[in-house]
């Protein structure tokens, strides 16, 4: 027996790879329904071999419905996922509404599966920020073994992270800086994308970090351990998919390079790819489409006493967010429903 599973904001980039991945992992339904605003009711979109026509996310009734994967921003999500919640229906959301609410679990499966028990105070799970989600997925093994003091990461995010509009300006300004008179003007970012890097993602706050910044350190507090202190500096990168992080960790106990490359090779959910040699490591375009989150560059920090330093990417519209949410969903089926 399988579940209900209704997919919220189903043409967008993640809903749409929310569809695949349910499809690829062979997730159990009995019956699945796509939805959509009303701009894109009737829009067409793939589920495995089989093609689904929207509905409209404002009339459905979500009654007798399993389970919910919320792919729409929190403005929307505010509207629908109470009333699915409110319905029997668990929402998996992914944007970031609930993620800081202490009646609301904020998950990775592979990092605190025992949180989705509390669910159930809300119906609601919460689904981390896509830099978050494999940052901790790296972290919570080395943590098990040594004890994380702090990190100091720094991202490099691909426009995906932005959505349709990103991708599309990042690809018409490329385009323009060969065709005179053909220079396409930022619209989604403050500057120029296209061979640029630019270090502000989402709003600034009253201390100069942005609020990206923000969310990697309270997320990872929340998921892995309160006790950790990060400090973050994201930056948008002209990648079209696949975010990559260098992180450097200090640690309460010494962890040697070797053991640690060792610890993460047995961690779920984590490839480690580390060959010092030329291309012995992995780079964004090569983990586009992959489940994995990929470790290299895993090296001692000599200028502290129990320091490493790695590099990690992943797809972010898989792991960081659509992959996620539905291994979410097979937790909770798993741990929870099982039904399936």
């Amino acid at each position: 027996m399988g579940y209900k599973v209704a997919v919220v904001g189903a043409t967008g980039n993640v809903g749409r790879e929310m569809l695949n991945i349910l499809a690829e992992r062979q997730f159990p339904v009995d019956e699945i329904v796509a939805l959509a605003s009303r701009k894109s009711l009737g829009t067409e979109v793939s589920f495995g071999d089989t093609t689904l026509t929207t509905k409209d996310l404002d009339t459905f009734d979500f009654t007798g419905w399993d389970m919910a994967l919320f792919a729409v921003g929190s403005t929307a999500t505010k509207q629908y996922a109470p009333k699915a919640a409110a319905a029997g229906c668990v929402v998996i959301d992914n944007s970031s509404l609930y993620r800081y609410d202490a009646d609301v679990p904020l998950i990775v499966p592979e990092v605190n599966p025992q949180a989705i028990h509390g669910y159930s105070k809300k119906n609601i799970i919460a689904n981390p920020n896509c830099s978050t989600a494999q940052m901790v997925v790296a972290l919570k093994p080395l943590h098990d073994r040594a004890k994380i003091k702090r990190v100091v990461v720094s991202t490099y995010q691909s426009v995906s992270g932005s959505g349709k509009d990103a991708i599309d300006e990042l690809w018409n300004q490329t385009k323009g800086m060969y065709v005179p008179g053909q220079e396409v003007e930022p619209s989604v970012y403050p500057k120029q994308i296209a061979f640029n890097v630019i270090p502000h993602i989402d709003v600034f706050l009253d201390d100069g970090s942005t609020k990206e910044e923000w969310k990697m350190v309270a997320e990872t507090k929340k998921i892995v351990d309160p006790a950790i202190k990060l400090t973050a500096t994201c930056v948008r990168v002209p990648v079209f998919v696949g975010h990559s992080e260098a992180i450097n960790i200090e640690f309460e106990d010494f962890l040697d390079e070797d053991e640690a490359r060792d610890i993460l090779r047995e961690a779920p959910g984590i490839m480690v790819i580390d060959k010092r040699e030329d291309g012995g490591y992995v780079t964004p375009v090569e983990c586009v489409g992959d489940f994995a989150t990929f470790i290299s560059r895993i090296r001692q920090d000599s200028t502290i006493d129990n320091g490493l330093n790695l590099w990690c990417v992943s797809d972010n519209l898989r792991k960081g967010a659509a992959l996620n949410a539905v291994q979410i969903a097979e937790l909770l089926g798993r741990e929870v429903l099982k039904k399936g």
